[in-house]
């Protein structure tokens, strides 16, 4: 008898075909438990190493054994068995088919059949300006940008951030290939024409899987009506995908339509992000608080601006940051459930004040009232590592990154994360995947350089640094870099240049480059400027243990970290216990509008 005869009597063959499509549909199953139960992603690899190892073992015991009427038993004597190894393999074969039809009923329902997971997700794209003025795109863009907000407040909705979405603008990409790269189902569009008082808007969603148009119309309104077309449309979108929602879908706040196209303008020009672009966007926000004071949105704006251009020396801090304020509280008390001021508070609580008991409290309200908004996630993580939770702000990066997958500043946050996780060249990967996007992206380069500089390339993180487009962190790198090297009078120089330009707006960073150069007098010294000076930079570089290694060793280290609240008694005593939202149990959005 051959081998594949006896291989067949023994019901071999069919006891692999059997295993394989069985695995297969554990593998199915399985994938499915293990999204819904957050599991890592090593559990799935370590069960296809399971069955892997069992695939052989099932057919040694296929060949020794034979499954009879009567149980299982070895087979002995080839004569006697032929008859019952038919019978149990027409049984097999019967399983073996109702197994692969089941498989294929599974296979169908994953490749066509829509998955939860992106079934109710949605990327709005910027409407098309369709006014005779081509500097009317700021409505267009506001408008856009307003029904993203709107249509974030629905918890079973997932929503791709902004910076995504609209970094297709003016292309000409397909919509399932925009689908396919933010990983939804849904795509949002349309067009506004203003014309006089009244204005023109016309919106569809498609189903970008096929390609195919589920609901469209045009709102000709007076423009005082604006914010009515929002909500329409929104509603819209809702009963084309079938979600219910109860009562209230989400808050609106009306203003005036003078005072409402005058912070769309300021939005846009904000958007920017340059200091001549924010002192212009506050400018309009002064104008919008002048009609309506009780406007809560452009008070969180100015905050905004304010915080920016204080953080980043463009203005004096303790004027720039006196003025966030003033905005931040106005905001809160007209609206105290708009999320984002809060975010504010904790930022400048954990930033200027070095109080992280407030700005734990502060980073939670924020959260509990939208943990979808995109500096709250961010702002979140920072605490985090702040509090030395390195794994848990890693989490809230990587979902940011998910959220908003075309966005550089979510990858340069994601590189600096792996900084302090001390995994180099992770960082270096994220950095660069954001330069990719972004190549003028502030800090990245320094972030990919301090990696190569600590992975133990310094030559290579002098090209790094040589190409970070903000020079205060080039010359702070820079500084290091050619310390690491040996050449000192390059590095004298380039400290030299620092401090001389940046000494009042940089000193933390000072100080860490004084640090690396194993000058722990001159680091100290710097510190203590940073503080007086309010310096954001503090809590930045006061993480971890990669930061400040010769300084960590001097007795005066200690008291200086209890001084300002970072000890490690004081930051162990602090409560925050925060999860990475999902999707589907994101916090309510109320925004005020």
């Amino acid at each position: 008898m051959g081998l594949i005869s006896e291989l067949r009597r023994r019901n071999v063959l069919r006891m692999a075909a059997l295993y394989i499509v069985v695995a297969w549909l554990i593998m199915q199953v399985a994938e499915v438990f293990f999204t819904l139960g957050d599991l890592p992603g090593w559990t799935g690899r370590a069960l296809l190493v399971v069955l892997g190892i069992g695939f052989p073992i099932a057919l040694i015991v296929s060949w020794i054994y034979e499954l009879t009427p009567e149980g299982i038993s070895i087979d002995r004597d080839p004569r006697l068995g032929e008859s019952r190894s038919r019978m149990v393999g027409r049984r097999l074969d019967f399983i073996v088919i109702s197994l692969l039809s089941a498989a294929l009923l599974v296979f169908a329902a994953d490749k066509w059949w829509p998955r939860g997971s992106t079934v109710r997700s949605i990327a709005v794209l910027p409407f098309t300006n369709m006014s005779q003025d081509p500097d009317k795109e700021y409505f267009s863009d506001g408008i856009s940008e307003e029904l993203l907000g709107v249509l974030a407040g629905i918890p079973e909705l997932r929503v791709i951030s902004r910076t995504s979405a609209f970094s297709f603008k003016g292309t000409r990409t397909k919509s399932a290939d925009i689908a396919q790269a933010l990983n939804v189902a849904h795509i949002l569009d349309g067009s506004v024409r203003m014309f006089g008082d009244r204005v023109r808007i016309t919106a569809q969603l498609i189903d970008a899987r096929t390609d195919t148009q589920l609901w469209t119309e045009t709102f000709d309104r007076k423009f005082g009506d604006i914010f009515a077309i929002q909500d329409e449309i929104a509603t819209a979108v809702m009963r084309e995908l079938e979600i219910r929602l109860g009562e209230p879908k989400f808050r609106v706040r009306i203003t005036s339509p003078e005072a409402y196209e005058i912070y769309l303008r300021g939005v846009y020009l904000a958007q920017r992000g340059t200091p001549e672009s924010l002192q212009e966007a506050n400018a309009l926000f002064k104008e919008v608080l002048a009609i309506d004071p009780d406007y809560a949105p452009a008070w969180d704006e100015l905050a905004n601006n304010y915080v920016w251009l204080a953080g980043f020396g463009f203005m004096p801090f303790e004027r720039g940051f006196g003025l966030a304020r003033e905005a931040i509280e106005k905001a809160i008390a007209i609206d105290p459930k708009l999320a984002h001021p809060h975010a504010l508070r904790g930022r400048m609580a954990l930033g200027i004040d070095y109080d992280l008991p407030a700005a734990a409290r502060h980073y939670q309200r924020a959260l509990e009232l939208d943990a979808m908004h995109d500096d709250v996630i961010r702002g979140t993580a920072v605490l985090l590592i702040s509090l030395g939770q390195i794994d848990k702000a890693m989490a809230f990066n990587e979902f940011a990154v998910e959220r908003d997958p075309v966005n550089p500043i979510s990858y340069s946050n994601l590189g600096q994360g792996y900084l302090f996780a001390g995994r180099w060249d992770d960082a270096i990967a994220a950095c660069r995947k954001g330069l990719v996007l972004s190549p003028t992206l502030v800090f990245a380069r320094y972030c990919a350089g301090e990696a190569l500089l600590f992975r133990g390339d310094a030559a290579l993180a002098v090209k790094e640094f040589e190409q970070e487009s903000l020079e205060s962190m080039k010359l702070v790198g820079l500084t290091m870099a050619y310390h690491a090297l040996g050449n000192a009078r390059v590095s004298d120089a380039a400290m030299t240049d620092l401090v001389n330009k940046f000494g009042d707006s940089w000193a933390a960073q000072i100080a860490y480059a004084y640090d690396f150069r194993n000058d722990v007098d001159k680091a100290l010294e710097w510190l203590d400027k940073a503080v007086e000076y309010k310096d954001p930079g503090v809590t930045s570089i006061l993480l971890g243990t990669l930061y400040f290694p010769n300084s960590r060793m001097d007795p005066r280290w200690e008291p200086f970290l209890s001084s300002i609240g970072f000890s490690s008694k004081q930051l162990a005593a602090i409560e925050f216990d925060v999860t990475v939202p999902t999707w589907s149990r994101a916090a309510f959005v109320n925004r005020g509008r």
